[in-house]
């Protein structure tokens, strides 16, 4: 049997906004669900018992398959009721004891509360296999919000001490993780699938014809945001209305005084730069196949979805040159270092004529590279935790 925690989902679903890493949990349910729906249910850790509760399977379809209609249209409010109701009768609906189960944690909920998590492990007999997604908090704790590198430390202090098996989601996030484990702990490199039929929608034609680029991701200090609205300033001062316009797609983070200043206050940047917040998949997808190019000048990443998804939609991607990235994409993107902003005006001049030779290029570059599906990427963790023993790991 396969537990996959949902509480992430239903709790963002209260919220009212989804993020990178809820993309990823709805995706492990919806493909258990197509892959192994006789092993999966569906749980979370009960926050007053230490206790795994069992999430009823009908309510949890519903509400599975709302959340994935709201990502589509944009009307998260609509999951908010489904969410309340299902995580009300969660508080008194226990998983019975397994030995048998495996409980799959694939956001990084409930990692820092080891002593409840363990409580509940030994109750319930399962065997532990969780998804890690970076280290980037203790790798670089300068670019997240205060107290997150303490938190993250206690994430991975529970991993060490709990788990059987480990996903990572690239080579890259398998290295840093190392040295946190010991050596014997399996871990399972799987890249993060990519839903290519929700990028396939038709092109809707901008109002504005001048050439577009995308940066996609939540709006915080290692995303490098600083580099690109700069940038455009550069651009708009030397080109004037010729100069292309750059669309931000991802809400608003932390620790972001500089850039939110340019984006609030900057009269120069009006007209060139759209804050474009959160928007529904279906917008996102065809504003990427539209686009010249994704830039994403990141500092640091653990996997970079918005890469694998801009070469799915097969649009040129300017990035970073760090490992993960080169894992995501390949030998297809142009990889740039994310201080050398005259590398980046030239990489996002030459995209933005037509015809561009190094936009060619890289087209030319994009049949040697193909994404992973969701479903290969469930069915090797789902072969992975099979293999994994139910006794704690010492």
């Amino acid at each position: 049997m396969i537990w996959l925690d949902v509480a992430r989902l239903l709790e963002r679903a209260v919220v009212g906004s989804f993020t990178g890493i809820d993309r990823v949990e709805l995706a492990y349910a919806e493909n258990l669900l197509a892959i192994a729906p006789e092993r999966t249910r569906f749980v979370m850790l009960n926050r007053w018992s230490s206790r795994f509760s069992l999430l009823p399977d009908r309510a949890i379809r519903r509400f599975l398959a709302r959340v994935r209609q709201a990502w589509n249209d944009g009307q998260i409010q609509s999951c908010r009721a489904d969410a309340l109701r299902l995580m009300g009768r969660a508080v008194v609906s226990p998983c019975p004891a397994d030995p048998a189960a495996v409980y799959l944690l694939v956001s990084h909920r409930h990692l820092q509360r080891q002593a409840a998590l363990e409580t509940a492990l030994r109750r319930s007999g399962a065997a532990f296999v969780p998804l890690i997604h970076d280290l980037i908090p203790l790798e670089f704790p300068e670019y997240g919000r205060p107290g997150e590198a303490d938190r993250h430390r206690r994430r991975i202090a529970t991993v060490r001490r709990l788990a059987n098996g480990v996903v990572v989601n690239s080579a890259a996030t398998g290295s840093a993780l190392a040295s946190y484990l010991p050596a014997e702990r399996p871990v399972l490199v799987a890249p993060l699938g990519v839903d290519v039929k929700s990028l396939d929608v038709p092109i809707d034609a901008p109002d504005d014809a001048r050439p577009y680029f995308l940066a996609v991701g939540t709006i915080e200090p290692r995303k490098n945001h600083l580099l690109l609205l700069h940038l455009w300033r550069r651009l708009i001062a030397r080109y004037g209305e010729r100069a292309p316009r750059l669309l931000i797609i991802g809400r608003r983070g932390w620790e972001n005084e500089n850039v939110l200043d340019l984006l609030d206050r900057c009269e120069v940047l009006r007209g060139h730069v759209t804050e474009c917040g959160n928007i529904h998949d279906s917008t996102m997808a065809g504003l990427m196949h539209g686009a010249r190019a994704l830039l994403m000048p990141s500092f640091a990443e653990g996997f970079g979805l918005p890469v694998a998804e801009a070469l799915a939609c097969r649009t040129p991607v300017l990035c970073s040159d760090l490992p993960a990235l080169r894992e995501a994409g390949g030998n297809v993107p142009d990889y740039l270092d994310p201080l050398d902003t005259p590398a980046w005006q030239a990489a996002v001049m030459d995209y933005a004529v037509e015809p561009s030779p190094r936009r060619a290029e890289q087209k030319a570059r994009m049949p040697e590279w193909q994404p992973t599906s969701w479903k290969a990427h469930v069915s090797a963790v789902l072969d992975f935790a099979a293999r994994q023993s139910n006794g704690r790991p010492t």
